[in-house]
């Protein structure tokens, strides 16, 4: 048996949980490539899937423990090889992409179907980079873009600017011509500006919820906030948008369909068709290639400091996004 080192979780809890292992290396069934990852993402879904919360993800990820022990989403690498059926990739193209609910990609390889969130890399961006434009860009890209219908001058409010998903929000939205304000702490602020947000808002000193009717998007990155304290500083048909479900936003979605113009809206990104998500990588690419989307990396660790790098994301204060380098 041919083997590779991977980070296995056999059971919820602490960042102590995850065990550098040795494991039975994947062979690629005939629609399938093998990637060999030169990096993987390691991001705050990461960690709540560790910890099994909320519980009712359980139900999409294992009861008692993982249904997939190995960790990660998120990866960038190289085609190492190549089903027979397969006619897209080739042996040797760079590539980046996102395995959800199935084998994880806090390892040395990894098998994905040729018709799954996969595509080529672009290449004015290293591995580190692209390992993880499946958490925030992807993310950023489909609330911004579906869920709240993005347009040209309209105000838009990032909360949590500087995180993974607020990096990429404040170029998405600043691509789409919309005018941004990004909330962050005084140390990120500078970071925020450099992104091309047009106001900072340092949460310390100033609560946003008090500008009234102000924003046409309040975009919740971090999910800190909620829509029944953001909705006095949206327009009159502005929308509160959160990737992070909570029972009062669900209440509140189920509410603000039936009544008033103010809405709030939640979508999980990660189980939309693969179809559409691939376009969004699509979309994302050219982007990138284009010099509109960068990529923030914050820290890099080694696959062998995998608890190191969990902890550092449950601590909670990252700028951008933190990923394994493989090499």
């Amino acid at each position: 048996m041919t083997t590779m080192k991977a980070i296995v979780a056999t059971k919820y809890g602490s960042p102590e949980v995850l065990q550098l292992k040795d494991v039975e290396k994947p062979t690629p069934k005939a629609n399938e490539v093998l990637v060999r990852i030169h990096a993987s993402s390691v991001t705050a879904a990461d960690t709540m899937m560790r910890r099994g919360t909320p519980f009712y993800g359980r139900l999409f990820i294992g009861l008692l423990k993982p249904n997939n022990p190995i960790t990660g989403t998120g990866f960038a690498g190289v085609v190492e090889a190549v089903g027979k059926d397969v006619t897209h990739f080739t042996e040797g193209d760079a590539v980046f992409g996102e395995s959800v609910l199935g084998a994880g990609t806090n390892a040395e390889y990894l098998c994905v179907a040729e018709n799954g969130i996969i595509i080529g890399k672009p290449a004015n961006i290293s591995f580190e980079e692209a390992a993880s434009i499946c958490d925030g860009p992807l993310t950023s890209l489909n609330f911004l873009k579906n869920i709240a219908a993005i347009q040209p001058g309209q105000k838009v409010l990032i909360n949590g600017a500087s995180g993974s998903l607020g990096t990429a929000a404040v170029q998405l939205a600043k691509y789409f011509e919309a005018e941004v304000t990004g909330v962050c702490s005084a140390n990120n602020v500078e970071l925020v500006k450099s992104l091309g947000a047009d106001h900072v808002i340092d949460y310390t000193k100033q609560d946003f919820t008090k500008s009234l009717g102000q924003f046409d998007i309040i975009y919740d990155t971090v999910g800190k906030s909620s829509f029944s304290k953001a909705k006095k500083a949206l327009t009159s048909n502005g929308v509160y948008i959160s990737p992070v479900l909570s029972v009062s936003l669900l209440f509140q979605m189920m509410w603000t369909s039936i009544i008033g113009k103010k809405k709030a809206r939640f979508s999980a990104t990660g189980i939309l068709p693969v179809p559409a998500l691939r376009d969004f990588l699509y979309e994302l690419r050219a982007m990138i290639c284009a010099g509109y989307l960068k990529s923030i990396v914050d820290k890099q660790y080694m696959l062998e400091q995998i608890a190191e790098a969990h902890a550092y994301v449950d601590h909670g204060h990252k700028r951008g996004n933190v990923v394994l380098s493989m090499n």
